[in-house]
C-alpha cells in the first residue's frame, strides 16, 4: 500500500520546518518504492551567476527521500537522515527541477535511496544523490 500525492503534500505541510516549506516543493507522483517531487525555479534560490543553489537542491533531495520512504511504508513515520552524498554535474538556470527518488532497500530500521535531480525539459541530470535513513518508529 502506498500514499497518494495529495497525502504526501500533507506530510510536507505537517512535518517540515518553515524554511523547507519555503522551497515550494510539490509532490508530482508517488509509488510503491518511489516519489517524484518538483522544486520550482526561484530567483530567491539562485546563487551568484544565476544557478540554482546546491544547498536548495540538497535539501530538496533529502525532503523528497522522506516522501519516497513514506510511500514505500504506506504512511509517514519518524525517521532521520544518517547519510547523504550529492554530486553536482551541471548548473540549473531558469528551470524547475524534478526530483526522482527510488528506494533501493527498505528494512525494519534502515532505508536506502537513490535520487536524480533533472531540470524540467532536460534528459541529463543536474545532480545525483544517495541517502541513508534510520527508521525510528
Amino acid at each position: 500500500m502506498t500514499i497518494s500525492p495529495a497525502d504526501a503534500d500533507k506530510i510536507l505541510i505537517n512535518n517540515f520546518a518553515p524554511w523547507v516549506l519555503a522551497l515550494g516543493l510539490t509532490v508530482e507522483e508517488t509509488g510503491e518504492r518511489h516519489a517524484v517531487l518538483r522544486l520550482p525555479w526561484s530567483e530567491e534560490l539562485a546563487r551568484d551567476g544565476g544557478g540554482l543553489s546546491g544547498q536548495a537542491m540538497m535539501a530538496a533531495a533529502d525532503t523528497a527521500t522522506v516522501i519516497a520512504i513514506s510511500a514505500a511504508r504506506g504512511a509517514y513515520g519518524p525517521m532521520t537522515t544518517v547519510q547523504q552524498s550529492t554530486s553536482f554535474q551541471r548548473p540549473v538556470v531558469g528551470a524547475d527541477v524534478l526530483i526522482r527518488v527510488r528506494v533501493t532497500k527498505l528494512g525494519k530500521r534502515m532505508a536506502f535511496a537513490d535520487i536524480t535531480l533533472t531540470p524540467e525539459g532536460s534528459q541529463d541530470p543536474a545532480a545525483t544523490a544517495s541517502t541513508v535513513y534510520a527508521l525510528l518508529g
